[in-house]
């Protein structure tokens, strides 16, 4: 499972409510979490702040931390 999914479930957050963190549409948002698309590092750092997570949780898989 991609690892923004993943974090975005855990923390029980909408996709709908990144994006409008973001500034990006729900589409955007979704091709990230479906990993149709991979975001800029620039982005990913500002998903990684938005989510109040170190952005190597959205790269490197850790479930047994969850």
């Amino acid at each position: 499972m991609n690892r923004i999914k993943e974090v975005l479930e855990h923390k029980g957050i909408k996709q709908t409510w990144l994006a409008e963190k973001l500034g990006k549409s729900y589409n955007m948002v979704n091709a990230y979490a479906q990993n149709r698309q991979q975001p800029r590092l620039e982005t990913l750092m500002e998903i990684a702040n938005i989510l109040d997570v170190d952005v190597k949780e959205l790269i490197i898989s850790n479930k047994d931390q969850l």
